[in-house]
């Protein structure tokens, strides 16, 4: 597909006819640069104006459907959105989230939930629950990553729509890859890939999958 109007009326219409649609929201999607430190950012804020567009048209596109999001994204702007927390799983973490920097106990706290953000047990300094920490605490997001699992079986021999959104090759092990085996095994399935630079389709599931090489937030933006 070549005519962007065409592979717009193509999602809409495979979401509209799909029994399940999985999501999975990349690098494309991280909240902007303003001048402040990462935790100090808000999706509200006037310089994420188009992120905050871009999950709003997202919302609307799949807010009817059973959906389930991925993201390897770790600043927590999804979690502001309509989008139900209850289908998103983080698996690289929140930095929101804070955990002991010694991981000297497997409990996790809520940002302001230890004002000193100092571990209560050891003194230690907190640092951010995600893939960055030298120790990274993964308890906080596996209880999502089942729910995941389950939901995602449930998928098989069903109307499946995978929509890939700026996923690159930071951690293909995530999204990429795994969103691939799902198309290959799910002969139900239509699989779009939309990224900027990479966007190529594995010929393993070309007749069902659809690589639309643009920048995957723009693209969400003007959909709606």
């Amino acid at each position: 597909m070549n005519d962007r109007n065409a592979q717009k009326k193509e999602i809409r219409t495979a979401i509209s006819k799909a029994e399940k649609v999985l999501i999975g929201i990349g690098g494309e999607w991280r909240l902007r640069e303003d001048g402040k430190k990462v935790r100090s950012r808000r999706l509200k804020d006037e310089a994420q104006r188009a992120l905050r567009e871009g999950y709003e048209s997202l919302y609307r596109l799949i807010k009817d459907k059973d959906y389930y999001i991925v993201t390897t994204l770790t600043d927590g702007a999804i979690y502001d959105t309509e989008l139900a927390s209850s289908r998103i799983v983080a698996p690289c973490g929140n930095i929101h989230w804070r955990q002991c920097s010694k991981a000297c106990t497997k409990d996790i706290w809520e940002e302001g939930e230890v004002p000193s953000d100092v571990c209560p047990y050891c003194g230690a300094p907190m640092t951010g629950n995600t893939l960055e920490a030298e120790d990274y605490i993964e308890e906080g997001y596996l209880p999502r990553w089942e729910a995941y699992k389950q939901w995602q079986a449930g998928t098989l021999n069903r109307r499946l729509v995978i929509l890939e959104l700026g996923e690159g090759f930071k951690l293909p092990t995530v999204i990429r890859w795994p969103f691939e085996k799902i198309a290959f095994f799910n002969q139900k399935s239509a699989f779009f890939r939309i990224h900027k630079s990479l966007s190529q389709i594995p010929k393993e599931v070309e007749e069902r999958a659809w690589g639309i090489g643009a920048d995957s937030l723009e693209w969400i933006r003007g959909m709606v």
